[in-house]
C-alpha cells in the first residue's frame, strides 16, 4: 500500500500489515516473547478522504480474506461479545512479567476482557483541529456515545444463552474501557497532562488521550464503543453520525470518561428508554443541520432506525426465537 509507512506496527512487529491477528501476547518470565493467543484476524483500511471510500475497501478486503479463510474450512460469524466464554482465562496463568505489563495502564488491566469483546475501530479526522479541540472532540464523542451505541447493538448471547439485553458487551466493556481515544503531538503531552482533571488520571479510570506513535496519527479520532455489524453500509452510516457531531457547534455534553452506568443501561434497553431515545434524536436534529445535503439522507435512516427501535440484537434474538440455532442466526447477519 501507499501509505504502509503510516502503519501503527508495534514494539513486536505483528501489526505489520492491514491484516494481522489481533490476540493476547504471552511472555515468559524473563520477557522474552512466546506467542500470541489469538482473538481474531483485523482488517485495516488504508486512509479514506471518503466515508464510501473506506467501506468500499472494507468490502473488498472483507471479501478477499473470507475467501481465502473459506479453504481453511472457516466462514464468518457476526459476534460483538463472544458466544460461547464469557470470560478469558489465561493457560498457564500469568507469570509475574506478565502481570506486571498488565498493570501499566488502564486498557492492559482489561486486556483480558478484550479477549471476548469484538468490535469495530472506527477512526476519522478534521484538518486544522488544534490539541485542545481534539480533546474537546473526544470529550463530546465520549459523553454521547450511550445515546448512540444503540444503533448497533449486536450482541444478545452468553454461553449460548438469549441474554435479556441488547448488547453484552457494552454492558461489560464501555467504562472500565474507553469509549473514545484521540491521538495528539508527543511534544504536546506534558501540557495537556497539565489541564486534565486528576481523578483521570487514575489508574481505574479509562484513557482518553494517547500520544500519536507515528506523525500521522497525530489527529486521530478513534471511536470504539460501537458492537460488530453484519451491514458493512451500516458503518458508513454510524461514521456519518460521527462526523456530523464533530461538524456540530451546538451540543454542549462533555465527559472525560464514559458514564459506565448509563452504558449499562442503554445496553440493557436501547432506544427502549424515553431519555436515551430523546437524547440520540436530539443528537440526530443536530447534524442534520451540519452535514451535506447527501448526508441528510443517511440523518433520515438514522432517524428511521431510532423510531423503529430495530437492530441486530433483535433480529437475532427473533431468530432464535423461532427456533434456529444461535450459529445460524449469527451467520444470517452477514449481508
Amino acid at each position: 500500500m501507499s501509505d504502509r509507512a503510516s502503519l501503527r506496527v508495534g514494539d513486536l512487529g505483528i501489526r505489520s500489515k492491514r491484516w494481522y491477528v489481533e490476540g493476547f501476547e504471552r511472555f515468559s518470565s524473563e520477557g522474552e516473547f512466546l506467542g500470541c493467543v489469538p482473538k481474531g484476524i483485523e482488517i485495516r483500511t488504508t486512509l479514506q478522504g471518503t466515508i464510501a471510500g473506506a467501506i468500499t475497501e472494507l468490502k473488498t478486503s472483507f471479501n478477499q480474506l473470507c475467501a481465502v479463510a473459506k479453504g481453511y474450512g472457516f466462514e464468518p460469524v457476526l459476534t460483538s461479545f463472544n458466544p460461547q466464554h464469557h470470560q478469558y482465562q489465561p493457560q498457564p496463568p500469568l507469570n509475574p512479567h506478565e502481570l506486571n505489563r498488565l498493570s501499566q495502564s488502564p486498557e492492559e488491566q482489561t486486556e483480558l476482557l478484550a479477549m471476548v469483546t469484538y468490535g469495530p475501530d472506527l477512526n476519522l479526522s478534521r484538518p486544522g483541529m488544534s490539541t485542545a479541540e481534539l480533546i474537546d472532540m473526544g470529550q463530546k464523542l465520549t459523553y454521547y456515545s450511550p445515546f448512540l451505541v444503540p444503533f448497533s447493538f449486536s450482541a444478545p448471547l452468553v454461553q449460548g444463552e438469549l441474554w435479556p439485553g441488547l448488547s453484552m458487551r457494552t454492558y461489560v466493556r464501555t467504562g472500565r474501557r474507553p469509549a473514545v481515544l484521540v491521538f495528539v503531538d508527543p511534544a504536546s503531552l506534558p501540557t495537556v497532562l497539565s489541564t486534565v482533571p486528576a481523578f483521570v488520571s487514575s489508574p481505574q479510570q479509562p484513557s482518553l488521550i494517547k500520544p500519536a506513535r507515528t506523525a500521522s496519527e497525530i489527529g486521530r479520532i478513534e471511536f470504539k464503543a460501537f458492537d460488530s455489524c453484519g451491514e458493512f453500509g451500516l458503518y458508513g452510516v454510524l461514521l456519518l453520525l460521527l462526523k456530523g457531531l464533530i461538524l456540530d457547534q451546538t451540543l454542549p455534553g462533555r465527559a472525560w470518561v464514559p458514564d459506565r452506568q448509563l452504558h449499562q443501561h442503554s445496553a440493557k434497553v436501547g432506544f427502549g428508554d424515553p431519555e436515551i431515545a430523546a437524547m440520540a434524536d436530539r443528537v440526530l436534529e443536530a447534524i442534520a443541520a451540519v452535514v451535506e445535503p447527501a448526508g441528510r439522507k443517511v440523518v433520515r435512516q438514522l432517524q428511521s432506525l431510532r423510531c423503529s427501535g430495530r437492530c441486530a440484537a433483535l433480529d437475532i434474538k427473533q431468530a432464535i426465537g423461532t427456533g434456529q440455532d444461535w450459529r445460524q442466526a449469527l451467520k444470517q447477519q452477514y449481508r
